[in-house]
C-alpha cells in the first residue's frame, strides 16, 4: 500500500515540474464511414500547445469522440514542441516566410502597439508562442493543417543575433553593428 501511495506522489511530482502550457483548439472535423448498419462517426482535432514564452507545438488526433481527439492531439503537440527565439519578447527577429503543400505564409517583424494581424490558424500559433507584435499573410493553400505546418516551418527558421554570432565565431555586437560608410580619400 506504501509503494502505491509513494508512486502515485511521484507521479505528482512530475506534473508540477512541467511548465503549465495554454491550449488551442484550432479545428475539428466530423468525418464519417458508411457501414453495413449505416454510418459511424469519428471526429479529428486540431490543437496548437504553447507556454507563451517561445515554445509552441501542435497536434492532431483522431477518436470517436470529440473530448478524446482533443486529448490526443494536446499529447502530441505536447511532444513536438519547437524553441522560437523572440526579440524583447514580443516580436520576431527577422521577417520569414514557411511552405508546406502549396500553404505559403509571410511572417513580418512589427513595431510595439502592432498586434497579431494573422488569420485563423496563425493567429492560434502566434498567441501561444507568445507574439505580441507581428503581421503575418497566408498565401496559397486556406487549410488549416498546412497554414499551421508553414507557420511552424518558417518559425524553425528563425535565428536569433545571438545564434548568427555563435555560428560564425563573432561576437553579438559585430552582427548587430551597422557598415561604416567608407570616406573616399583623395
Amino acid at each position: 500500500m506504501a509503494e502505491r501511495e509513494n508512486r502515485r506522489s511521484r507521479r505528482d511530482d512530475r506534473r508540477d515540474e512541467t511548465p503549465e502550457f495554454a491550449d488551442r483548439l484550432v479545428a475539428i472535423n466530423r468525418v464519417s464511414k458508411t457501414v453495413k448498419g449505416g454510418k459511424r462517426f469519428g471526429f479529428a482535432a486540431l490543437v496548437v500547445v504553447g507556454d507563451q514564452k517561445g515554445r509552441v507545438g501542435f497536434g492532431k488526433g483522431k477518436a470517436k469522440e470529440v473530448p478524446e481527439a482533443i486529448r490526443k492531439a494536446t499529447e502530441q503537440a505536447k511532444r513536438q514542441m519547437i524553441r522560437v527565439p523572440l526579440r524583447e519578447g514580443r516580436t520576431l527577429h527577422h521577417d520569414i516566410e514557411g511552405r508546406h503543400g502549396a500553404g505559403k505564409v509571410v511572417m513580418r517583424t512589427a513595431v510595439p502597439g502592432t498586434g497579431i494581424i494573422a488569420g485563423g490558424p496563425m493567429r492560434a500559433v502566434f498567441e501561444m508562442l507568445g507574439l505580441q507584435d507581428v503581421v503575418a499573410k497566408s498565401l496559397g493553400s486556406q487549410n488549416p493543417y498546412n497554414m499551421i505546418r508553414a507557420t511552424m516551418d518558417g518559425l524553425k527558421k528563425e535565428s536569433s543575433p545571438r545564434q548568427v554570432a555563435q555560428r560564425r565565431g563573432k561576437k553579438v555586437a559585430d552582427i548587430l553593428r551597422k557598415p561604416e560608410p567608407e570616406t573616399a580619400e583623395a
